[in-house]
């Protein structure tokens, strides 16, 4: 019988501040870092778990204590029983009520327990051979709604409905998966964008984006008023009328400077204005949402768990629902969230700005499209240009698209020679 017999963790942090990529009007200076575990087994066929939360630097450490809290509850357990409920180990480490206390369900600890669940998903899928969005795709309804935990989110989606949304989708995922290898899944990309790069920096990565393939890029905004009208020219003078553009905001205005920002920027025909205001705010979204439509608003990537969304979605405070593979409590919430967006008819294009967040949440929505909302339909993943040679399957992004990886596991695992290179302290 193997057991989980150890939990090594990592505190890697890339020195993206020197080149500022990945700066926007909150976050000028990020390192793009990884509180990292490695779950290991004493099953002697040299698999192991790998999952990660994704900070922007300080702090990192504080991520990395968290993950190192959940030794007690990992270790000594039997490996195959563990996998094959997965559900189970959600809701017994989530509703730890210690631990719980120190959220409830959300913030440090709520992400390391999601690093936690995605290390111990991408094991299942190597054990299995297949890619995690594979593997998730080939669950049938009752074990993919055995991994929610419905609590808070009956009044919005119950266990029925889900299984309803499921069942509707099953016989067509034969074909939508052939469809996914052949054809791949849109993408947008944000590489062009970061609010430190000059214009000319701006003009050739748009440039490149259009040329790649791309039918969208995004622009951080809301720093400064007259250099966003300058940069969203340019952008709009590169790629034409036919290229979307999106700006994100990163939480940076107050509800009224948000609609009056977002006026002047109409002219330019966004794609969507992401990240208005706090992401808390839902009532202020919802304000927003009324106040710029028909621009879309999109948020998502700092929503704190499952109840966040499911309010977001009643409120009508969304129009693109933005899930972040590191941000929640790992591949079962997430599962939650897409359902959720399925049953209000929400389209999701997930968040990926950030170290081994394409890596890991293209399986997320690869899994929406062949078992959840069978659609690809307005939807795109973000893409970035940014540290994919870390990791040991990196994403393939060409023509503007993702293609389906083929490797097992979960996407996660980063080289040990990145782990030693960029290891902090």
């Amino acid at each position: 019988m193997a057991r989980i017999v150890a939990l090594h963790t990592h505190d890697v942090r890339f020195p993206t501040s020197q080149t500022l990529d990945g700066s926007d009007a909150m976050n000028p200076d990020p390192d793009y870092s990884a509180a990292y575990l490695r779950l290991v087994t004493d099953a002697g066929d040299g698999l192991e778990g790998h999952g990660f939360v994704f900070t922007i630097g300080r702090g990192n450490d504080v991520q990395v204590a968290a993950l190192r809290t959940l030794e007690g509850h990992l270790l000594g357990r039997d490996v195959d029983a563990t996998l094959a409920d997965l559900g189970g180990l959600w809701r017994e480490l989530v509703h730890d009520s210690q631990l719980r206390w120190l959220g409830p369900e959300k913030g440090i600890m709520h992400m390391a327990i999601g690093a936690a669940v995605n290390a111990l998903w991408d094991l299942r899928a190597k054990r299995e051979g297949k890619p995690l969005w594979q593997l998730l795709s080939s669950l049938t309804p009752e074990e993919i709604v055995d991994l929610v935990d419905f609590r808070y989110l009956t009044d919005a989606l119950t266990r029925d409905e889900a299984l309803e949304i499921l069942r509707a989708a099953q016989p067509g995922r034969a074909e939508r998966e052939a469809r996914l290898v052949s054809e791949g899944y849109p993408a947008y990309t944000t590489t062009p964008g970061w609010l430190g790069y000059d214009d000319d920096k701006l003009a050739r990565l748009c440039r490149e984006a259009v040329e790649d393939g791309f039918r969208q890029i995004k622009l951080k905004v809301g720093a400064d008023l007259d250099e966003d009208l300058r940069r969203l020219r340019i952008a709009r003078e590169v790629c034409g009328p036919d290229v979307g553009i999106a700006v994100d905001a990163n939480q940076r205005w107050d509800v009224g400077d948000a609609i009056a920002w977002v006026e002047r920027l109409r002219p330019f025909d966004l794609a969507w204005i992401e990240e208005p205001t706090s992401p808390d705010d839902i009532l202020g979204h919802a304000a927003i949402a009324k106040a710029v439509a028909p621009i879309p608003v999109a948020t998502g990537e700092h929503g704190a768990n499952r109840v966040l969304f499911k309010q977001l979605l009643q409120a009508g405070a969304l129009s693109v629902l933005q899930l972040d593979a590191t941000r929640v409590a790992g591949v079962n919430e997430n599962v939650a969230i897409l359902l959720l967006a399925a049953k209000f008819g929400v389209r999701v294009c997930p968040h990926a700005g950030g170290v081994g967040l394409c890596e890991a949440v293209q399986h997320l929505a690869m899994f929406d499209f062949v078992a959840v909302s069978g659609t690809t339909e307005d939807r795109m993943i973000e893409f970035v240009d940014h540290l994919h040679e870390h990791f040991v399957t990196p994403v393939d992004v060409h023509s503007g698209r993702y293609f389906a990886p083929k490797a097992p596991g979960a996407g996660t695992e980063m080289h040990a020679s990145s782990l030693a290179e960029y290891a902090h302290g």
